[in-house]
């Protein structure tokens, strides 16, 4: 697989920042009462995300290191304010649907993520892939949410009736709370998948639900934040600094 290729892939299923990395928790929680406000989000995001890195990507050599930061986050301000206006232009609809989490976007710990983790770092095309897929993975993330939560909660998705004419609506999935239950339920099923793979493979659970694949600086996972404690107690120790 191209390394473009592999960026698509990473963003959409091995790091996908909605199910596997759980960051931008504010839009996906908040946006996704039906479909179509779930891709209209994501597909935002997406664009902006794309356009940033490849923006930061070829301003890296020149973006003074102690002033990163709030250069990444002009960068991104910037085409925020470019997709806003467009959208409020174009598709009215959307843009009330979306409202305040539009100028959101500019503080979305995604975005300014992967400007400093990957965009900072790396080529202007491999970067504007890594957007892509990054995009697209928060995209399947909260269209996924949204669908489930209009069809228990109106009885359709994408705004066209699934549910019989006798199904009652669970209005409590279209509410703050109906969110939350539909997201844990979708992460327990990818961690029960997760862990039925494992044991086949004979892979530990800890190291199966690890979210990172470098473990030794990973101090949040199980697996890895147990193993770099360790190695940092010991190299304390062997200092001869307290515990």
């Amino acid at each position: 697989m191209s390394k473009a290729g592999e960026r698509l892939v990473n963003g959409i299923v091995k790091e996908n920042p909605t199910f596997v990395q759980m960051l931008g928790m504010c839009p996906t929680l908040a946006v996704t009462t039906s479909a179509i406000n779930g891709i209209g989000m994501g597909l935002t995001t997406t664009v902006i995300l794309a356009l940033s890195n490849l923006f930061i990507s070829a301003l890296r050599k020149f973006i003074p290191d102690r002033v990163r930061i709030p250069s990444y986050i002009i960068v991104i301000a910037s085409f925020v304010t470019m997709v806003q206006f467009l959208l409020e232009g174009f598709i009215p609809s959307l843009y009330d649907s979306l409202g305040l989490y539009i100028p959101l976007i500019v503080v979305n710990c995604i975005i300014l993520g992967r400007a400093e983790a990957y965009a900072s770092k790396n080529p202007m095309g491999l970067s504007f892939m890594d957007g892509i897929g990054m995009g697209l993975g928060f995209t399947v993330g909260l269209t996924t949410i949204g669908a489930f939560r209009e069809l228990l909660g109106n009885g359709s998705v994408f705004g066209f009736r699934v549910m019989p004419s006798g199904y009652t609506p669970i209005t409590i999935f279209v509410l703050a709370p109906g969110a939350f239950f539909v997201l844990a339920g979708i992460i327990a099923f990818q961690n029960k998948l997760k862990l039925n793979k494992a044991a086949k493979e004979g892979i530990s659970p800890e190291n199966a639900l690890c979210r990172s694949e470098d473990c030794a600086g990973c101090m949040n996972s199980l697996c890895g934040g147990r193993l770099a404690e360790g190695k940092l107690k010991e190299t304390v120790k062997e200092e001869g600094g307290a515990d």
